[in-house]
């Protein structure tokens, strides 16, 4: 019989490419990952790890099984917070992951009304940005996922349920005493010339593609994940960036200013789960605040 722990240990040890690595990230020994793998194989009936050199390497049906535990271990998930969801959210849990701006700006106001609602109802948040917060939604590695894109992929989200939020546009950020710091609007062409602060890597392509439609490729002195790190290196004179408005939403700017951008460019915030987990009351809920708090946003 194969068990879901056994799966979730595979899908550790085809992740990282050996026992000792996957022990570390399940926090077990790596006696217990070794045990557990060749119960798994027991139950497979067949072997499913070869070890190549230092590192282990799937077999056919290894990797077969790798393939179809992520949607097996979300299934599990399901179920469980659909029975625990039976008292009426009185037991509900729900995993949540964020991108830092969402997570400061959305997901407070969000989780304060799911609290005072249903306080039986825990949330857990992580921080992680598109794609790798949509990979884990996929991967069982979480309930709702509060996510953005510059524009639909095709089929980017197909397989999943798609609530959307709001339309967050991007405006420029220039040092105070900027030549165009008092100005109600700024053509992005008119930044060509200017050292650029970039942010998190999709906001960095997608700035890129921007400047280039306008006729420039852009000058990138400095790139950070970090917001904050954004607005200080512009407050300092150190250069101009284009940023989400929910990110400064949530930052004070000192030595900055904000102005239109033209022409408009908006990502599109929206929070996706699973269609298993949209049956799940807790997840329902937390999907629901979140769309309460990005209209009062």
């Amino acid at each position: 019989m194969i068990e879901a722990r056994h799966l979730r240990v595979l899908r550790a040890v085809a992740a990282t490419g050996s026992f000792s690595a996957a022990a570390r990230e399940l926090g077990c020994t790596q006696p217990a990952v070794s045990q557990q793998m060749k119960a798994l194989e027991s139950s497979a009936g067949t072997p499913l790890l070869i070890r190549t050199g230092r590192e282990m390497r799937l077999t056919q049906a290894g990797e077969a099984l790798v393939r179809h535990a992520s949607g097996i271990l979300a299934g599990l998930t399901a179920a469980e917070e659909e029975v625990a969801a039976i008292a009426g959210l009185r037991a509900g849990r729900v995993r949540l992951v964020s991108f830092p701006s969402g997570s400061s700006t959305l997901v407070p106001t969000a989780l304060a009304a799911l609290r005072a609602a249903h306080p039986g109802t825990r949330v857990s948040l992580v921080e992680a940005e598109p794609p790798r917060s949509v990979e884990m939604l996929r991967e069982g590695d979480c309930d709702v996922a509060l996510a953005f894109r510059y524009g639909a992929g095709p089929a980017e989200w197909d397989d999943l349920v798609v609530r959307p939020l709001l339309a967050d546009r991007l405006v420029g950020l220039v040092p105070d005493g900027h030549r165009l710091a008092d100005a109600e609007s700024v053509g992005i062409a008119e930044l060509a010339g200017e050292s650029w602060i970039a942010g998190c890597p999709r906001c960095r392509r997608q700035l890129v593609e921007v400047c280039e439609e306008a006729g420039f490729t852009p000058r990138i002195d400095f790139a950070t994940d970090d917001y904050p790190a954004v607005v200080g290196l512009v407050g300092a004179g150190l250069g101009v960036a284009v940023l989400p408005e929910l990110a400064i939403e949530s930052v004070r700017p000192k030595g900055a200013r904000t102005v239109a951008v033209e022409p408009a460019v908006e990502r599109e915030i929206v929070a996706l789960t699973l269609p298993d987990l949209a049956q799940v009351p807790a997840v329902a809920a937390t999907l629901d605040e979140l769309s309460r708090a990005a209209t009062r946003a």
